[in-house]
């Protein structure tokens, strides 16, 4: 159940990295909503995950998925660059992930 837990948690955490762009581009209250929400929900689903699974590949996980997942929301949906680069670092990231999960 931690895992569950642990993938939610990533999961809001790019909903909330989500609501930042929308409050940068509208400022209303419907923004900030989804902006506290998305980030509480995923501060709880982190905190439900690290009861059964280690806190240091926990936290580690979550900010994989939080900024894999930013990253390419923004390629996809904010026009941001696509370049073999920033591809190839993001590999590595799910690449270290894999491996936290391997090692624990």
């Amino acid at each position: 159940m931690g895992w569950i837990f642990l993938i939610l948690a990533g999961l809001l955490e790019v909903a909330g990295v989500i609501g930042m762009n929308l409050v940068n581009k509208y400022g209303n209250f419907q923004s900030y909503a989804f902006l506290i929400i998305g980030f509480l929900l995923s501060f709880g689903f982190l905190s439900l995950a690290m009861q059964s699974l280690p806190m240091g590949m926990s936290y580690a996980i979550w900010t994989g998925i939080g900024t894999v997942g930013g990253t390419i929301v923004g390629m996809l949906f904010y026009n941001e660059p696509k370049e073999w680069k920033r591809i190839t670092f993001i590999s590595m990231i799910l690449v270290a992930v894999v491996g936290l999960k391997l090692t624990t």
